[in-house]
């Protein structure tokens, strides 16, 4: 969770100066952190937050643009939560700031999505709403196969509101349900990276980014390294082979092999695993690969041409299926 924490620290430190932005980031807050509860018949409204930070800028905007004050209650961590969370709480015109705010329509009817206004803003509100759902209840994980940015919806409505204000910012995000919870989801590494930059978390995308090309070059030479391991490991296993197959040669041939092909075939029988090229260097006086692989060549086609003629098994006899086992 510490990425997630890096990009909300960041976040609830932002300055943002436009009053439109302001609303949308708020309404998303509340949208996505809180709810509406009836307490002695009036509305009050509750947003709970998982840094105190977060809780001030909530309560900062609540004040500055809607001129309503907000408490902040610490709530203390429990059972599988961890650390402490902040819950803001508006009692005294809460029904009015769930409306300016678009948590009521005009008729006192709870909104299941986004207020009108900040669905259709401009693309700096949609980068406000995907800041204040972020805030809310967004999470980062680690960059690799399964990194993910997420946010945790309150309903269908709210995750199909979210993405359409991904889809303003030229961005995909998919809406899903797990196990009864409604997700807005992000999962491509650069769409993450666009997200994180559209949102302000310039610093926690740099962190990000890093850990990301560490990965990546980590997992490359994994790659690689596995890729020369099997070359090598094929390679063994085709000499071995090989060598087996010139070890019939020679029993095959017997008296009859020439004498420059009888010394490339017992150097292959002598080193079943060295390469051509380290067969080459060993001959006294040295020969090239090319040179090497000829003569071996040429002596399997002596064996197997003189064992089809007398009929009795030819140089493929002496491979084994553990010899070719990858």
């Amino acid at each position: 969770m510490a990425l997630t924490q890096s990009v909300k620290e960041e976040l609830s430190h932002l300055a943002v100066k436009k009053s439109s932005e302001r609303k949308a980031e708020v309404s998303a807050m509340l949208r996505f952190a809180g709810g509406l509860h009836i307490i002695s018949g009036r509305i009050v409204i509750e947003a709970e937050v998982d840094l105190a930070s977060t809780a001030r800028r909530l309560k900062t905007a609540i004040a500055e643009v809607y001129g309503h004050a907000a408490e902040i209650i610490v709530v203390s961590g429990g059972g599988l939560r961890r650390g402490s969370r902040y819950v803001i709480r508006v009692v005294r015109e809460g029904e009015a700031l769930a409306r300016q705010t678009g948590l009521l329509d005009n008729r006192g009817r709870p909104v299941r999505g986004l207020p009108s206004a900040v669905v259709n803003g401009s693309a700096a509100d949609a980068e406000a709403v995907w800041r204040g759902a972020f805030l809310a209840h967004g999470s980062l994980t680690e960059p690799g196969r399964s990194s993910s940015l997420e946010v945790t919806c309150p309903g269908p409505e709210a995750a199909l509101a979210l993405v359409g204000a991904a889809r303003r910012l030229g961005i995909a995000a998919k809406a899903r349900e797990v196990r009864g919870v409604d997700r807005v989801v992000v999962r491509d590494g650069d769409t993450i990276a666009a997200l994180l930059t559209r949102m302000g978390a310039h610093d926690a995308l740099m962190a990000w980014e890093e850990r990301r090309m560490r990965k990546e070059v980590r997992a490359t030479a994994n790659r690689l390294a596995n890729f020369d391991d099997a070359n090598l490991r094929r390679s063994a296993q085709a000499a071995v082979a090989a060598g087996a197959r010139v070890e019939r040669a020679l029993e095959i041939l017997g008296d009859d092999v020439p004498d420059h092909l009888r010394y490339a075939g017992e150097l292959r029988v002598a080193h079943k695993q060295a390469s051509l090229d380290e067969l080459g260097r060993l001959a006294d006086p040295p020969l090239t690969k090319d040179a090497i692989a000829g003569r071996i060549r040429r002596l399997l086609a002596m064996a197997d041409k003189k064992a089809v003629e007398t009929g009795i098994p030819g140089t493929e006899a002496n491979v084994t299926p553990d010899m070719l086992d990858g």
